[in-house]
């Protein structure tokens, strides 16, 4: 399976849109810090992935959550997910 994600760094509440076969493996990465472009945020949550059979269909559709479309559908997916965050007058939005 191919995975994309969205992390939510504990530290700035910012999302993070990846992709990866090994879900749980990346999550590891990104909180030990292995991850060059995520490690001054961990620790990270998942907050959403999807899982796909197709390596090109994952890419695609991590590109698109990338999209500025893709930002706001994300929003709608995850509304109640980052609701807390919302509420506290914190703003999380993808990266």
């Amino acid at each position: 399976m191919f995975y994309v994600y969205i992390l939510q760094s504990l530290k700035d509440k910012k999302l993070y849109i990846g992709y990866s076969t090994d879900l749980r493996k990346r999550l590891k990465d990104h909180n030990s810090g292995g991850t060059k472009s995520t490690k001054v945020r961990r620790p990270f949550r998942l907050v959403y992935y999807e899982a796909h059979i197709s390596k090109n269909d994952a890419r695609r559709r991590e590109t698109y959550l990338k999209t500025n479309k893709g930002k706001s559908s994300l929003r709608q997916i995850l509304r109640n997910a980052l609701a807390k965050d919302f509420s506290q007058g914190r703003k999380s939005s993808p990266k």
